[in-house]
């Protein structure tokens, strides 16, 4: 007797090679630390409650929390985002939570991860901390609001980043990545 498709026995087999799949293409792990927001926009009578939104293509989705009455907030938090393919930018947008009504959009911004995945794959093993591995400058297809660079800091490579808002009158966001390596990823 033949098995149909909808036996659990197919069933299982289909989601682990799916499962699979998905870890064969997965680099690494993105280590995205919010560090602080700066003159953001008031949406409130006369501040506003922030928090940020962090989305990498269209399955994932990070958030942090809301600081209360605050137009410079200091989250400090990190968010982790699985990264199967680098050339998928990450989307930042900040809003205003409202108790009794739609929370108000405060501007966002884009970024890319290919200079910095691209460092990744340089040979940095023995370079002595703080050796800047390459640097990102600001232009028109990015929302650096200043240089960037990827340095080499206590055997990990991080870049620093200010994004500019955009879609607001006025806003910044100060951010830091860092790379989780997994056993078996294929980042080189």
């Amino acid at each position: 007797m033949e098995s149909s498709p909808k036996t659990p026995d197919s069933k299982g087999a289909a989601a682990g090679s799916a499962t699979k799949s998905l870890m064969d293409n997965l680099l690494g792990l993105l280590r995205i630390k919010i560090k602080k927001g700066v003159n953001l926009a008031v949406r409130d009578v006369r501040t506003s409650d922030p928090y940020c939104v962090v989305k990498m293509g269209k399955k994932q989705k990070l958030k942090t929390r809301v600081i209360k009455k605050d137009i410079n907030p200091e989250w400090n938090e990190d968010l982790t985002l699985s990264v199967s393919d680098p050339n998928l930018p990450i989307k930042l947008t900040v809003y205003d939570h409202d108790t009794f009504s739609m929370d108000d959009k405060m501007g966002d911004a884009e970024f890319d991860i290919k200079p910095f995945v691209e460092a990744l794959k340089m040979n940095l093993d023995g370079l002595p901390s703080g050796t800047v591995i390459t640097r990102v400058l600001p232009c028109r297809t990015n929302c650096l609001a200043e240089e960037s660079r990827v340095v080499w800091q206590d055997g990990k490579a991080v870049q620093d980043m200010i994004l500019r808002l955009r879609n607001v009158e006025c806003g910044e966001v100060e951010l830091q990545l860092q790379w989780i390596e997994l056993p078996g990823s294929k980042i080189v």
